[in-house]
C-alpha cells in the first residue's frame, strides 16, 4: 500500500497548487466514462430487439437465453480488459491508455449501426455481434481504472473522494442517457419502424459521442503523479509481475476485492438492477411503470454519490463503505417485503392465504441451478419448479412419498406435474400450465399488478423504498474509487486497482441477477435470491473491518 503522509506533505497536501484545468479533468474524464456506459448498456436495454434481429433462427426462449449470454459476455471479459489496459496505463501513461479504451468502445458500438442481421448474414451476424460485445467489455475494463486514477492524481489531497465521486455517477448517468435516446427515437419513428431499423439510431448516435470524447480527451495532459514518476525514471518495467507476482501487493489486491469491491458490487447491482427485475418478474408491475420508478429513484439518489464521496474526505472511506454494506445486508429483506406490500398487495395477500407448495419425492428433485439459462430440465419436480420460478410464483417445496410424481398444490387444489421426456409431453405441458394458471387465478394470484397511479400513496412509498436502496449504492460506490487509488503505489496503480474493481463489479455484481434468480428457482421463495447479496456484503463488512486499513491520508505520490 502506498505510504501514509500528512496532509501537509509535499505534493500530496491539500495546499498543493491546483491546476487551471482541474475542472476540465473531471469533466472530460467523467463525460467520456458516461459515454462508455451509454455504449455498454444499449445492448441490455434493447435486448429484445437485438434478439429478434440476430438470433432469429432460435425459438423465442432459446433466443432470449443467447441474447442474455451475449450481454453477460461483456461483463465476463472486463477483468481481462483491466489487466491489458492496466498494464498499458502503468507503462505508457493514463491519458493515452484511456484514449485507446474510448476509441475501442466507441468504434465497436458504432459499427453495430451497420451490422447486417441474421436474415442477411446468417450465423456470421451473431458471431460479429458477440465479438463487438467482447471488445466493449475489454474497453470498459480499461476505462474505469484510467479515469479514476487520472482524476485522483489531479485532485488535491483533501478532495480526492469528492473529485473521484463524479466518476462514480457515470454508470447511472450513462444508463439514463441510453434510456432517453432510445425513448426519444421510439417516439420519433414509431414502434414498428424502430423494431425494423430505428434501433440502429442510438448506436449511430454513439459515433457523435465518440468524436466529442476524443476531442475533449486530446486536450488533456498526463496526470502529474505519473509525469513526475516518469521524469524521475521510476516507472514500472513489469507492472503485472509487481501487481500480482509479489505477495505484498497481491495481498492488497485480494483485500481490495474481498474487503471492498465484492460487497460494493452486489449492493450496487441489487439497488439498480435486481430491484427492476424483482418489480417486473415477481411483482408483475408493467415494464414502463417499473422503469419510471427506478429512473426517479436514480435521479433522487445520484447526488448522494458526491455527498458520500465528499464525506469520505472528512471521516474516511472505510466507515462509509462498511456501513453501506452492513445496513444493506440487515435491511434488504424488510425493504423487498415492503416493495411487495406497496407494489402488488393482492399478491402478498394470496401468498399468505393460499400458499403454493410443490410436493414431490425428494430423490427426483435436482439442484435447480441455471446460471447461463441454457440448462434443460426434464423430470417432473424440476420442470414444475422451473415453471413456477419463471412465472414469478412464490412456492415451498415439500417432501412427498417415494416414487410420487411432483404435484403443485395451490391452496386446496392440486395439479399433477409431468415428465418432459415421456410420450405426449407437449400435450401434458399445455395441460399442466393451463391448470396451474387457473388454480392461481382462483386463489387470487394476480397475473399482473394493478396499475400504480403516479402520485398515489403506493407510488410514493415505492419511490421512497427504491431511493433508499439507491442511497445504499451511493454509500458503497461513492468513495470506492478514491480508496482503490490510495491502496496502490503510482508505478502499478492502474494495473493493481483495475483488476479487483472489475472482478468485483464484472463477476460478483454482473452475474448477480442470474445467481439470485437461480437461488429463487431452487428454493421457491421469491425473497431467497437476496441471500446472495446479503452474504457477499456481510463478507466484505467482516473482512473490511478486520483487515482493510483506512486510506484517506495516504500520500498517492509515494511510490513504495
Amino acid at each position: 500500500m502506498a505510504s501514509s503522509g500528512s496532509a501537509g506533505a509535499g505534493m500530496s497536501s491539500g495546499s498543493r497548487p491546483i491546476p487551471k484545468d482541474e475542472k476540465m479533468v473531471i469533466f472530460a474524464s467523467s463525460l467520456g466514462t458516461v459515454f462508455e456506459w451509454y455504449d455498454f448498456y444499449l445492448f441490455g436495454v434493447m435486448s429484445a430487439i437485438i434478439a429478434a434481429n440476430f438470433f432469429t433462427a432460435l425459438d423465442p426462449a432459446t433466443r432470449d437465453i443467447f441474447t442474455l449470454l451475449a450481454f453477460a459476455a461483456g461483463f465476463a471479459v472486463r477483468p481481462f480488459g483491466a489487466i491489458i489496459f492496466g498494464r498499458l496505463g502503468d507503462l505508457v501513461g493514463r491519458k493515452y491508455t484511456f484514449l485507446v479504451t474510448i476509441l475501442i468502445m466507441g468504434l465497436s458500438t458504432f459499427l453495430v449501426t451497420f451490422l447486417p442481421n441474421y436474415a442477411t448474414w446468417g450465423l456470421a451476424a451473431p458471431v460479429a455481434l458477440i465479438s463487438l460485445r467482447l471488445l466493449q467489455g475489454l474497453a470498459l475494463g480499461g476505462e474505469y481504472g484510467g479515469a479514476a486514477t487520472y482524476v485522483a492524481e489531479h485532485a488535491p489531497h483533501d478532495k480526492r473522494g469528492a473529485y473521484t465521486a463524479w466518476i462514480q455517477t457515470t454508470a447511472t448517468v450513462g444508463l439514463m442517457l441510453a434510456l432517453m435516446v432510445i425513448l426519444g427515437t421510439r417516439l420519433q419513428v414509431g414502434e414498428k419502424e424502430f423494431a425494423a431499423w430505428g434501433w440502429r439510431i442510438p448506436y449511430a448516435f454513439s459515433g457523435l459521442l465518440l468524436l466529442i470524447s476524443i476531442w475533449i480527451r486530446l486536450k488533456l495532459s498526463e496526470s502529474p503523479a505519473f509525469a513526475k514518476m516518469k521524469s524521475e525514471g521510476k516507472t514500472s518495467k513489469a507492472p503485472l509481475t509487481e501487481s500480482f507476482g509479489q505477495w505484498g501487493n497481491l495481498k492488497i489486491v485480494i483485500l481490495a476485492l474481498i474487503g471492498g469491491t465484492a460487497g460494493q458490487a452486489v449492493v450496487w447491482y441489487t439497488g439498480q438492477f435486481y430491484t427492476l427485475f424483482f418489480l417486473q418478474t415477481f411483482l408483475k408491475i408493467d415494464p414502463p411503470t417499473a422503469n419510471i420508478l427506478i429512473a426517479i429513484s436514480l435521479i433522487l439518489g445520484t447526488p448522494f454519490f458526491i455527498i458520500f464521496g465528499s464525506l469520505s474526505d472528512k471521516i474516511g472511506r472505510k466507515p462509509i463503505i462498511m456501513a453501506g454494506c452492513l445496513i444493506a445486508a440487515l435491511t434488504y429483506f424488510p425493504l423487498f417485503n415492503a416493495l411487495t406490500t406497496y407494489g402488488n398487495p393482492k399478491l402478498q395477500a394470496a401468498i399468505q392465504k393460499s400458499p403454493v407448495k410443490v410436493v414431490s419425492d425428494p430423490a427426483n428433485c435436482g439442484v435447480l441451478l441455471n446460471l447461463t439459462g441454457t440448462k434443460v430440465f426434464t423430470n417432473a419436480c424440476d420442470v414444475t419448479r422451473s415453471y413456477l420460478a419463471n412465472a414469478g410464483v412464490n412456492y415451498d417445496k415439500v417432501d412427498g412419498p417415494a416414487g410420487t410424481i411432483a404435484t403443485v398444490n395451490v391452496g386446496d387444489k392440486a395439479v399433477a406435474g409431468y415428465d418432459a421426456k415421456a410420450p405426449g409431453a407437449k400435450e401434458e405441458k399445455a395441460r399442466f400450465e393451463k391448470e396451474v394458471r387457473a388454480a392461481l387465478n382462483d386463489a387470487g394470484y394476480p397475473a399482473k399488478a394493478d396499475p400504480i397511479v403516479a402520485g398515489s400513496y403506493n407510488w410514493w412509498m415505492l419511490v421512497l423504498i427504491l431511493t433508499i436502496m439507491v442511497i445504499y449504492v451511493t454509500m458503497v460506490y461513492g468513495p470506492i474509487a478514491a480508496m482503490l487509488v490510495e491502496f496502490f503505489p503510482t508505478r502499478i496503480r492502474y494495473t493493481s486497482m483495475s483488476l479487483p474493481y472489475h472482478i468485483g463489479n464484472g463477476w460478483f455484481g454482473g452475474f448477480l441477477p442470474a445467481i439470485s434468480f437461480s437461488i429463487v428457482a431452487a428454493q421457491g421463495n421469491i425473497f431467497s435470491g437476496l441471500w446472495y447479496p446479503i452474504i457477499i456484503a456481510t463478507m466484505t463488512f467482516i473482512v473490511g473491518m478486520l483487515f482493510v486499513k483506512e486510506t484517506k491520508d495516504v500520500d498517492i505520490y509515494a511510490n513504495d
